[in-house]
C-alpha cells in the first residue's frame, strides 16, 4: 500500500517544487523589470534636469550681459543678474516663438493698461526704453500674452518677474492634471493596465477632483466671450494643466488656446478634399465644404463639450454613492453639445449646462474643507 501511494506523493511533491520554482522566477522578473523602470526614470530626470540648467546658464549669461550694457531691464534683472537670487530652474518653453493675435471683441484699453503695468519693472511710474525692449520681446511670444489675458482669474500661473524675453511664473508643484508623467522613453515599456494602476494612486481625493474641475469649467466659461473675445482650446490633453496645493486649476501651456478669430481666418484659408484636412491643433475641427474645396470657418465642438469629454472618467471614477447617475447624464448632455456656441440657442443651452454642471459638484464639496 505504501509502494502504490509513494510515487504519487513524490509526483505531487515534484510539482510543488517546480511551481514554486516558476514563482521565484516570475517574482525575480517582475522585480527586476522595476528595478530598470525606476532606475530608468531616475536617470532620464538628471538628464533632462542636466541639460535644461545647461540650456539656462547659457540663456542666463546672454541675458545678463544684455541687461549690463543697458539694452534690456525689467523686475527679475538685478535678482536674476546683480543680486544673484534668482536661480534657474526648469525650462518651460523651448518652441520658436509664436505672435498671438486677439478677437475683434478684445478690451484693447484694458489689454495696454494691463502690459503697462507690467512693463514697469521697477514701478516708478514709467516705462524705460529697456523695459520697454523687454517687454516687447515678451509680447512675441503668445503663451506670455494669453498668460497675461487669463492670469487675473487665476487660469495660468502668475508672472512673477521678466528680463528681456526671459521671463519667470509661479511654480504649479502637481501635473498634469491627471494620471503620472512618465517619461517618454519608458511609456512604451510600461503596460496599459499598470499605467492605469499608478495613476490610480496619483489621483487626488474625489472632492479634490471636484474641485480641479470646477477650475477647468470656469476656464472654458471665461474663455467663452471672455473679456478679450473669444478663445478655443485645441488641445485638452492632460499635460497641458496642472493643480495648486489648494487644489486650483492651472493652465500651464497657453499654446493650446488660439483666439477665435484667429482659428475661423485659419480655416477659410485652407483647402480640403476630406474633413480630415480641417483640423486645427488636436481638438479643434471643422467641415470641409466639398463644393468649395475649402474648411468651414465653425468649430464642430465647442470648449465645454471637450471639457465634460476629458472629465467624464475623471470624475466617474470614484464619484459618491448616488451621484454617478446624475453626474453621468449631465456629462453626456454636455458631450453632445455642437455647432457654433454664438448661436442664441445654442449659447443658452451651453449656459444652462454649464451652470447646472458646477451646482452639481459644487453641493457636493461646499461643505468640505477642500471647498
Amino acid at each position: 500500500m505504501a509502494k502504490g501511494l509513494f510515487p504519487r506523493a513524490w509526483v505531487k511533491k515534484s510539482f510543488y517544487f517546480q511551481a514554486r520554482i516558476s514563482f521565484v522566477r516570475v517574482k525575480y522578473l517582475f522585480l527586476s523589470w522595476l528595478a530598470v523602470l525606476v532606475g530608468s526614470w531616475v536617470l532620464y530626470g538628471q538628464y533632462s534636469t542636466y541639460t535644461e540648467l545647461c540650456r539656462g546658464h547659457e540663456c542666463k549669461t546672454a541675458i545678463c550681459d544684455k541687461y549690463k550694457r543697458g539694452m534690456i531691464d525689467g523686475s527679475a534683472c538685478s535678482s536674476l543678474c546683480d543680486k544673484e537670487t534668482l536661480s534657474m530652474g526648469r525650462c518651460l518653453s523651448t518652441l520658436p516663438n509664436n505672435q498671438s493675435k486677439l478677437g475683434d471683441q478684445a478690451n484693447l484699453a484694458s489689454l495696454v493698461s494691463q502690459i503697462l503695468f507690467v512693463a514697469d519693472g521697477n514701478k516708478d511710474g514709467r516705462v524705460s526704453l529697456p523695459e520697454a525692449r523687454s517687454t516687447w520681446a515678451l509680447l512675441q511670444m503668445d503663451e506670455v500674452l494669453l498668460g497675461l489675458l487669463l492670469q487675473d482669474h487665476g487660469h495660468t500661473p502668475r508672472l512673477l518677474g521678466f528680463c528681456g524675453d526671459l521671463y519667470m511664473t509661479e511654480v504649479v508643484p502637481y501635473g498634469p492634471l491627471y494620471g503620472l508623467a512618465l517619461p517618454w522613453p519608458l511609456v512604451s515599456w510600461v503596460p496599459g493596465g499598470v499605467q492605469r494602476s499608478m495613476d490610480q494612486w496619483f489621483t487626488p481625493s474625489w472632492p479634490r477632483k471636484a474641485k480641479i474641475s470646477m477650475g477647468l469649467l470656469e476656464l472654458v466659461e471665461d474663455l467663452f466671450h471672455g473679456t478679450y473675445g473669444s478663445f478655443l482650446i485645441c488641445d485638452l490633453a492632460a499635460a497641458h494643466f496642472g493643480y495648486t496645493e489648494r487644489h486650483e486649476l492651472r493652465l500651464t501651456d497657453t499654446r493650446a488656446v488660439v483666439a477665435e478669430d484667429e482659428f475661423r481666418r485659419a480655416m477659410r484659408s485652407r483647402r480640403c478634399e476630406t474633413d480630415a484636412d480641417c483640423v486645427y491643433g488636436v481638438d479643434c475641427r471643422t467641415s470641409c465644404d466639398a463644393a468649395l474645396r475649402r474648411c468651414r470657418e465653425e468649430a464642430e465642438r465647442p470648449n465645454l463639450a471637450k471639457a465634460c469629454g476629458t472629465l467624464k472618467d475623471y470624475l466617474l471614477r470614484g464619484a459618491p454613492a448616488g451621484l454617478g447617475e446624475e453626474l453621468e447624464r449631465q456629462l453626456y448632455a454636455c458631450m453632445a453639445l455642437g455647432g457654433d456656441p454664438a448661436g442664441g440657442q445654442m449659447n443658452m443651452e451651453h449656459s444652462l449646462i454649464l451652470n447646472n454642471l458646477k451646482a452639481l459638484l459644487w453641493r457636493q464639496i461646499s461643505h468640505t474643507k477642500d471647498s
